[in-house]
């Protein structure tokens, strides 16, 4: 588990074991999300007003139910500064992850986004499952190797591109990224869109990143257990998220590999962070 060879958070590289378990072969859908909402009326993190204790000094304007949502920008710009591509939207949820206005017809079969911490450990408990921790998730998606890739040392096989992963010059000009079929996907693409890996598990990289039960900290930590899961998320705690996304790129985010991590608060909701879950066997 781990690597030394790309970013500092990555090391040490070291064994790590889990208990045996099975995860799912996709991240989940909004098919799939909209079953649940449908049978429990759940309202996630983005659909609730925002706790002023919570948010100290945020004007009351601000604090309207929302998410971050990605606008890319119109040329080149500081890549140390993310507020160039990324923007608060209010109304932005998992029905409307742009904003209002944006939708997710024709979109059963991508990943669900706009999902903070809180709204995916609560589908994982309706659905008699759970979140993966880091260790469990870094395994599944290496598929039993160590190798920088998921699929091998080298980010393409024989020029095929093996995730849905930025293609182009970020966050300016998105090219689309071409998997298994003709269309050159901007954004999330239908689960599936990409080769599985040798477990047979789908956009374990690329496409979204998807929630863990680790807490983030700047090194590694040894494998942890399943942790209590808040139903109001804190801003201030960091879960570690696992697999990259359509939006990473090498010259930003050259982490669409196993042993890559980020950081993410409890409460964030993204037009790029999914999720799927797992079971203990």
């Amino acid at each position: 588990m781990g690597s030394e060879s790309f970013y500092p958070e990555e090391a040490p590289l070291r064994t790590a074991t889990v208990g045996a378990f099975a995860i799912e072969r996709h991240p989940v859908t909004n098919a799939q999300f909209a079953a649940f909402i449908e049978d429990t009326g759940y309202v996630t993190v983005a659909e609730r007003p925002l706790d002023p204790a919570l948010y100290p000094g945020v004007a009351e304007a601000d604090l309207l139910p929302g998410a971050l949502v990605f606008t890319g920008s119109p040329g080149p710009v500081n890549l140390n500064d993310w507020r160039q591509w990324w923007d608060w939207a209010p109304g932005a949820n998992w029905r409307a992850p742009f904003g209002p206005g944006s939708d997710i017809v024709g979109k059963d079969d991508h990943p669900v986004v706009q999902v903070a911490y809180p709204d995916a450990a609560a589908y994982a408990a309706w659905a008699g499952r759970r979140l993966p921790t880091e260790a469990e998730f870094e395994y599944a998606a290496g598929a039993g190797v160590i190798t920088d890739y998921a699929w091998g040392e080298d980010p393409r096989v024989d020029g095929q591109l093996m995730a849905n992963t930025w293609q182009g010059r970020f966050p300016y000009r998105n090219d689309g990224a071409q998997g298994v079929g003709a269309t050159r996907w901007v954004g999330t693409s239908p689960v599936g869109s990409f080769a599985p890996n040798s477990f047979g598990l789908l956009d374990m990289i690329g496409n979204v990143w998807e929630w863990t039960t680790t807490p983030y900290s700047p090194q590694q930590q040894p494998a942890s257990s399943c942790c209590p899961i808040p139903v109001d998320p804190d801003p201030s705690i960091m879960q570690a998220l696992k697999g990259g996304s359509h939006l990473c790129a090498p010259e930003y985010c050259h982490r669409f590999r196993p042993a890559a991590r980020s950081p993410e608060s409890q409460d964030t909701s993204t037009t790029h962070i999914g999720f799927r879950c797992v079971v203990s066997r």
